[in-house]
């Protein structure tokens, strides 16, 4: 929220400097975030007057002027076209920072002629963007502060801007009228009047307004007027002067009457040229699939229940958000119709986002405004038009009724003490309130309208506690608590993320903090990159989009190490992804990267290149230690990102995907300029299932008494049949004995003929009840042989 402080005087009579209210601002909660002081950056340069100025002996467009100032006369080449004897100028002395070319001043040499300073333009200054010459004043005294001089002469110019911070909960201060209210309540000054002075109706108007029964609940009010005979055009100077210190571009006065008081009242307005308007208004929810060019010139397919203005010819503005672009106000408008309506928080944002729009109105809106300042800010809106562009209005136009918010809440004096530690007195505490627009009847203070934020007897006491500054707050011991059990205060997937760190850190790898952002190029290989997790606002052009995953960093990372000699690595990182740009659209990952070889040369060691076995094992043992189940299968369905024959995706059934491990593809490595070989996993701790039994020790480890038997078979299948299809075949041929399948051997070629091979499996039965006898074993074993056979299409290896 930005404004100047001249106006925030239009609101606030006060003598309290600068200092003091930027000071009480930050301690109300509207905390300041920033301040453009002009009088500050301009406060050394000073007002000459050329009393010469002389053609440069070696150059054209150069001209040797002396020129008089507070230090006597100076030599200053210029090269201006309108440096000439006579006028009188702003000068920077060497030594002065001119702000507008970031350049400090000092003695130096043109062309051989010396130059003990500089004489300005406004845009060298940043004071306009004009530059077509150096700045001549009409008045002024030799030796005078500029600054002082702007203050008595064009005071906009050193108007001082203040932009400060608005919680969700104070939409009140969205207008300059509200923090107004809380400086005064603060003591920093009286609260102007600002009471309007009606435009007498002279005529009935020719349309109306409907609101459907089903919008009734989104737009309870709706008011407007008709004035006929404006002339639009630019907006006086005081209004430009306005809109431009605190960042918006003036484009013709109605819309600039809008604009002002949405910032000056909290209070946004829309302004249709009532010439361009198709009979009578309408406000209902759309249909869907209805289009509309909004005023800033895109079009938007409106979704079904979203609030819209329509007449006859259909949507004309998108309620509480923006107005369209076809019934828009331009230099040609001579009748125009002024809305002042009042819109549903909630309904309002959900539009907005569906639609991402963004505007001042909807910023408004879905925080709060002042639903009974609904007709006054009409009046003002109207008052300001008649007054500066003429014209005649109509009777007001009203459909439904202002909404009743009022609500009152008994003060407790006494809880100021209890709640927040402070002693203040109860005819103080009272008088704040008033202050603040509050109404006291006896102990009960009613709410005013202005204030959504304000729920509960609670709040009454946050009101007075913030007017009389929490800075006085005195820290006082707690009493000594008697010892009790803590309750735990982590979540399951908090201490899932600490038993992973310490897991994966006790396998060798070191914890790595990337940043959540990455560019793009590198957010597109891992299925990233889109418009939806693009940042408005970047640090740099490499941390453009936020990460669709982890590995993009730990292998940044590697890439970095291995630039600086360090070959072999093992990283890890624990951290949120993201797969949109919602709030709700992301995840928590744990990612573990390995690179080069298993560790450095040795002759009495053994030293290899990582494999995908490795990261394997790695990634089971972090998912046992969060709780994973112990049987899982591993399928070959992972991204792009990983090589396709040497990864796997681990799985409960094909839907629930808890990690993936394998090679980085080599492209990927490549783009990434990552020397292999690399291999990593990716687990998501969030789809490991809570275990059902919530209990803070361990269960009965079960054991069996009788011998485990194991059997060996060999298949002979297709080359491409996997592996993992014989073994889940073969374990589902008895899942309550077969305690475990495994391959221990894989042959191709002999006798075996083209496109065959024989896979080795041992099976273990464990029995739970009797010991196992021949005949049972062999029962066993032909279920297993029917089972792969069936689903291999193999045979057992004679």
């Amino acid at each position: 929220m930005k404004f100047t402080l001249s106006w925030l005087k239009d609101h606030l009579e006060t003598e309290a400097s600068l200092d003091d209210i930027l000071y009480a601002l930050t301690d109300l909660g509207l905390e300041v975030e920033d301040v453009s002081n002009p009088a500050a950056r301009l406060a050394d340069f000073t007002i000459g007057y050329v009393n010469s100025a002389e053609k440069h002996p070696d150059a054209d467009k150069l001209r040797v002027c002396q020129v008089q100032t507070d230090e006597g006369e100076l030599q200053i080449i210029c090269g201006a076209p309108n440096a000439r004897e006579g006028i009188k100028v702003v000068v920077a002395k060497p030594g002065v920072y001119v702000p507008g070319i970031d350049t400090t001043i000092g003695v130096g040499k043109i062309r051989g002629v010396e130059s003990y300073g500089m004489m300005c333009s406004e845009r060298e200054m940043e004071l306009s963007e004009e530059h077509d010459g150096i700045i001549e004043l009409p008045s002024g005294e030799v030796g005078q502060k500029f600054t002082d001089w702007l203050a008595d002469n064009d005071a906009a110019k050193v108007d001082p801007v203040i932009e400060i911070a608005i919680t969700p909960n104070r939409p009140d201060a969205l207008g300059v009228r509200g923090v107004a209210i809380d400086l005064a309540a603060r003591g920093l000054g009286t609260l102007k009047a600002r009471v309007v002075d009606p435009v007498p109706a002279t005529f009935k108007a020719d349309l109306s307004v409907s609101i459907d029964e089903d919008t009734l609940d989104g737009c309870p009010v709706f008011y407007g007027r008709l004035i006929k005979g404006v002339k639009n055009g630019p907006s006086p100077m005081w209004l430009q002067d306005v809109l431009k210190a605190i960042g918006l571009r003036p484009i013709s006065f109605l819309v600039d009457v809008t604009n002002f008081f949405t910032y000056d009242r909290n209070r946004p307005l829309h302004v249709f040229d009532a010439d361009k308007v198709a009979g009578n208004l309408r406000v209902h929810r759309a249909a869907g699939g209805e289009v509309m060019t909004a005023l800033d010139d895109k079009e938007y397919t409106l979704q079904a229940g979203q609030m819209v203005i329509s007449d006859d010819t259909g949507p004309e503005s998108i309620a509480g958000i923006m107005g369209g672009l076809d019934t828009g106000c331009t230099d040609e408008t001579v009748n125009v119709f002024v809305e002042s309506a009042y819109w549903d928080p909630v309904q309002i944002a959900y539009a907005g986002r569906a639609l991402k729009i963004n505007s001042d109105a909807r910023y408004r809106f879905e925080r709060g405004v002042d639903p009974a300042f609904t007709p006054e800010g009409l009046e003002h809106a109207v008052r300001m038009i008649v007054d500066n562009a003429g014209g005649e209005a109509s009777e007001v136009i009203v459909a439904g009724a202002v909404p009743d918010t009022s609500r009152a809440y008994r003060l407790d004096t006494d809880r100021v003490q209890s709640l927040v530690g402070m002693e203040i007195p109860a005819e103080t505490q009272r008088a704040t309130l008033e202050a603040l627009g509050f109404v006291m009847d006896g102990d009960m203070a009613r709410v005013p309208s202005w204030r959504p934020d304000v729920m509960g007897e609670a709040d009454l006491v946050e009101e007075v506690a913030r007017m009389a500054s929490l800075t006085k707050l005195e820290g006082k011991p707690l009493p000594r608590l008697s010892p009790s059990v803590p309750q735990p205060i982590l979540t399951p997937m908090q201490r899932r993320e600490s038993i992973a760190r310490r897991t994966a850190a006790a396998l060798g790898y070191n914890e790595c903090v990337t940043y959540s952002f990455i560019d793009q190029a590198s957010a597109d290989l891992f299925g990233g990159g889109s418009d939806a997790t693009r940042l408005e606002n970047p640090i740099s052009s490499e941390m453009s989009h936020m990460r669709p995953a982890l590995l993009p960093g730990l292998l940044q990372a590697a890439s970095r190490n291995q630039a600086r000699g360090f070959a072999d690595m093992a990283l890890f990182e624990v951290g949120a992804a993201f797969h949109g740009g919602e709030p709700t659209e992301q995840h928590t990952q744990i990612s573990g990267l390995l690179v080069g070889r298993t560790g450095p040369k040795d002759v009495h060691g053994a030293s290899r290149p990582v494999d995908i076995y490795d990261v394997k094992a790695d990634a089971e043992a972090v998912l046992a230690a969060i709780g994973a189940p112990a049987k899982v299968q591993v399928m070959r369905t992972g991204d792009a990102w990983w090589h396709p024959g040497r990864h796997g995706v681990i799985c409960l059934g094909p839907k629930k995907v808890l990690g993936v491990f394998g090679e980085i593809h080599p492209k990927v490595l490549a783009a990434m300029d990552v020397k292999g070989p690399a291999m990593g996993f990716t687990l998501w701790p969030g789809e490991v299932p809570m275990p059902k039994k919530k209990s803070a020790t361990r269960g009965a480890m079960t054991t069996s008494d009788l011998q485990a038997v194991e059997r060996d078979f060999a298949f002979v299948v297709d080359a491409d049949v996997e592996a993992l299809t014989l073994t889940n075949a073969a374990a589902g041929a008895d899942k309550a004995l077969i305690d475990e399948v495994r391959v221990f051997d894989e042959f191709i070629g002999g006798s075996l003929g083209e496109g065959k091979k024989s896979l080795a499996i041992t099976v273990r039965l464990q029995p739970k009840d009797k010991t196992l006898k021949e005949a049972d074993i062999e029962a066993v074993s032909a279920k297993i042989i029917e089972k792969v056979t069936k689903a291999t299409g193999g045979s057992l290896r004679g």
